[in-house]
Formats: C-alpha cells, structure tokens, sequence
C-alpha cells in the first residue's frame, strides 16, 4: 500500500533538515513552494509540516513562518510524539514494527465501554490485544476497544498490518481529535510475560480515546511499556 502524501513530503523534508539543507532557526520555505515542487496541495504540506513539529523537527511562529528547531539535547531515540495519529508503522517504518495477536474477539460492551465509546449496551465491539514488536523486540501491549459498526469487517491479516491504515485508507474515516492521558503503573502479568518486565519495572501506560472528524468515538486503548523502550514527548509552541 502506498505511502500517503504528507508523509512522503515530510519524509524528504526530514532528510534535508537532517542533511542541513536548511539552517537551524532559519525558516523553511513556504507551503505554496513546496506544494509546487511535491505537486500536491497546501494541505498536504501543512499535515507534513505538523508531522515534522510533533516530532520536535521545526517550530511555527504566527505571522513569521515556520523554523528549523535544530538539535534538541533531551531527545532520544526513545521518544514518541504524544499527539500523533499516525500508528506505529507509519512513525517507526512498517518493516521495524510487526505484531502478534494475543487476544481478539467479538463482545458486548459493559458499562464502561459503553460510556467510553457512547454505545448502546446491544452494540458489540472488538477487543483486540496486540503485542507490537520493534525490530524483533517486545515493545508495546495495546489494549484495544472499537464499536464494529464503524470498523466493520475487521481480521486477523489487518491485525497484523495496520489497523489505523484500514480505518483511513480503506473505510475513508479520519480522526478528529483525542484524550490521552499518561501515567506510571505497576507492571502486570501480561507485562511480565510479553514485555520482559521485572517485579520492580516501572511501566508507562497510555489511556486514551480517539474521536472522528465527526465527534463519534471509534477507539478506547490503553497501551503499555517498560519504562526504557519508550518516551512520549510533546512540543509545546507559544505561537503568540
């Protein structure tokens, strides 16, 4: 399946930022230049452009453009945007990520499901359980809830591919916006066995719940890692 456009776009961009094709603090060019040079549309460089900011790359000022960041001295090959909708795949590389179903059904959802995806109590949903690997290595256990009359026909060979390139490429649906909300957690038997987690292993939960452009709620997840595979970061920018 072909790569989308933004992401071929801020792909070549993020190779010229790192071959210092552009100077650090100098602004880019704008995004009429580039969707001109790519021959796509504004837009298409706009998403790449806040693909390149999640990630720490470059920084908009109102009225002035947008920057080149430059180094960062925190960032780490651990870090992950907090504010993406990509998936894994598209921010590591499908060939570094691949996945292995520990758990996927059909149910009802209980009280709770029901409220966090707004369903009626006679609306199934999938529980779906991954473990996500990163080049070969236990990285990541999703816990997984979606109302099936929005993500119908979903199986086992999506499962192991992208479940967010169906949702956007195939059904055509786009995520409008999310809650996500980050703690520290006790590692749990899943944790122990999957991840490789000790007794004493912190691990890092992510809760969220991800809307459609159209205020629906298409996914509860919780997700979950040692302590040192992964980071999530977030770029904060005054842009006033």
């Amino acid at each position: 399946m072909a790569k989308a456009k933004y992401l071929e776009v801020a792909s070549e961009l993020k190779k010229r930022i790192e071959n210092g094709v552009y100077s650090r603090q100098e602004p880019l060019p704008d995004q009429e230049a580039f969707a001109e040079e790519f021959n796509v549309s504004r837009l298409t460089v706009k998403k790449a452009f806040d693909g390149l900011e999640r990630q720490g790359l470059v920084y908009k000022q109102s009225g002035l453009g947008t920057f080149v960041s430059g180094d960062i001295p925190i960032k780490s090959a651990l870090d992950s945007p907090a504010n993406a909708f990509t998936g894994l795949r598209n921010l590591l590389g499908k060939k570094n990520i691949k996945s292995q179903v520990l758990h996927f059904s059909v149910e009802f959802p209980d009280e709770k499901m029901q409220k966090n995806l707004e369903l009626k109590k006679n609306e199934p949903v999938y529980n779906i359980i991954r473990l996500r690997l990163c080049d070969g290595k236990p990285y990541i256990i999703e816990h997984t809830y979606m109302p099936i009359k929005l993500v119908p026909d979903l199986d086992e060979k999506i499962l192991h591919a992208s479940i967010y390139d169906y949702i956007h490429k195939k059904l055509k649906l786009k995520f409008g916006h999310a809650y996500r909300k980050i703690r520290a957690a006790k590692p749990s038997e899943y944790d122990k066995k999957y991840l490789g987690a000790k007794d004493d292993d912190p691990i890092l939960e992510l809760e969220q719940i991800i809307w459609l452009t159209n205020g629906q709620p298409i996914e509860y997840s919780v997700n979950r890692n040692r302590y040192d595979t992964r980071d999530y970061v977030l770029l904060d920018n005054n842009r006033f």
